[in-house]
């Protein structure tokens, strides 16, 4: 699949000074598939250590991490010559080996011209914080995110829909295919953006098999709770985790510790949301109480929503039938909001910005506001169909007075009297 991480895999290569890359992301996004595909396409050859399919790798890191001998052993290991700048090391699933994180470190400092991508889950749960050392400062990062809209489209083979899209959104014009755009919209809701789930679509076109690739992901997430965490943290993280349906399905999307467990507290849970935050698996947006620059001083600590990371998940974990999505029946009205702002939620997060929801008093609320690289501040409001009455964002308009507004519906493309009409499925165009 054409992903464009790889357009940054390729900018890291060409910078004259690049230090190890280590790629972030949640398990089965594509991180392996996406460095194994870009050094077998940009080296002369590529030298691949998976250190959970092969413990013995381990062993070499154990000794000293000085890398003219971890160079030695590894070449010698795969019987492979390993060359400056022609041979890309991958340190695949690198949390089954910290030592082997700690060693990027010692590459950047004494051994530069060797191009090193590191790649694993977890990352941020699964390293014993006590026993190893991260090597801050010393190694670049990337985050790799599920499929957004634009990248399903081109695993569909709709390129040309892609750019068509691109162009109504760079000129401000109505786009001439809006129906079958919406259409396979909705159809990349029931799918989601993870790569299997994705493939098995494509490859099938059948939704009992994609439900059943969700549904195994969904349990090795639920394996990783278990192997990462304690068993108390385990039960915590699971209870959090099975709420989120019920927390999106409120009118009011607020996270709330109570429907987790009656009379729960924030100090019990709060460890349970930085792990399921650390392992990719939800996005956290704040609430502001101001529109106003920056929005970081005007959060409140203990006001957030909980989104998951991939759409096609938050389907599994609901049990919707792909065919509710694809025809919308109006029996199904009352959640679709829900899923439109999940999927705008994961579009905007993918593309780098950092989305915070606005409220006054609990009297108005905007789905998401958006600070701009000039400073300023951008409400959008989220409509799951065509209608687009929003007062909220009128009231907001009329005390902030933001350049424009940005409105997201199922309506075409436009722009009228300081308010931006963007489809669904353009959200993939928002970026900084």
């Amino acid at each position: 699949m054409k992903r464009k991480i790889t357009q940054a895999l390729a900018s890291w290569k060409a910078r004259k000074h690049h230090k190890p890359l280590l790629i972030h992301g949640a398990r089965q996004v594509g991180k392996t598939y996406a460095a194994l595909s870009f050094g077998k396409s940009a080296y002369q050859n590529v030298v691949y250590l998976n250190f959970e399919g092969n413990p013995e790798l381990a062993q070499i890191f154990e000794r000293n991490l000085d890398p003219a001998r971890l160079l030695a052993e590894l070449s010698a290991f795969f019987g492979a010559t390993i060359l400056p700048h022609e041979t890309l090391l991958i340190f695949d699933e690198v949390q089954a080996c910290e030592r082997a994180l700690t060693s990027l470190k010692y590459f950047a400092e004494q051994a530069p011209d060797f191009d090193i991508i590191a790649a694993g889950s977890l990352l941020g749960v699964a390293l014993r914080r006590e026993t190893y050392s991260f090597p801050v400062g010393k190694v670049d990062t990337l985050t790799l995110h599920p499929l957004d809209f634009e990248e399903f489209l081109w695993a569909l083979g709709e390129d040309a829909l892609a750019s068509a899209i691109r162009t109504s959104f760079e000129d401000r014009t109505p786009c001439p295919i809006h129906e079958k755009a919406l259409d396979l919209y909705h159809l990349y809701l029931a799918v989601g953006g993870l790569p299997q789930a994705a493939k098995t679509y494509c490859d099938t076109q059948d939704f009992d098999f994609v439900q059943s690739e969700q549904k195994n992901l969904v349990n090795a997430y639920l394996a990783d709770m278990a192997k990462y965490a304690t068993p108390q943290e385990t039960t915590r993280i699971l209870a959090v985790w099975q709420s989120l349906p019920a927390q999106l399905a409120k009118e009011n999307k607020k996270f709330q510790y109570k429907t987790v467990k009656t009379g729960a507290r924030a100090y019990q849970y709060a460890t349970a949301l930085t792990w399921l935050k650390a392992s990719g698996l939800i996005e956290v947006c704040r609430c502001v109480t101001e529109g106003t620059l920056p929005l970081a001083a005007f959060t409140k600590p203990d006001a957030f929503k909980i989104y998951l990371a991939d759409t096609g998940l938050l389907c599994a974990r609901y049990g919707i039938p792909a065919h509710i999505l694809l025809h919308a029946p109006h029996s199904f009205d009352a959640f679709k909001g829900a899923l439109t702002e999940n999927y705008v939620m994961q579009a905007l997060v993918t593309n780098g910005l950092m989305p915070y929801y606005w409220t006054d008093k609990n009297q108005a609320e905007v789905d998401f506001v958006l600070q701009t690289k000039t400073g300023d501040i951008l409400p959008i409001e989220v409509k799951s169909a065509a209608h687009v009455r929003a007062k909220s964002l009128q009231a907001f308009r009329k005390r902030y007075a933001p350049p424009y507004a940005i409105r997201i519906s199922s309506r075409n493309f436009g722009y009228e009297d300081g308010l931006f009409s963007l489809p669904l499925y353009a959200v993939f165009c928002l970026r900084e």
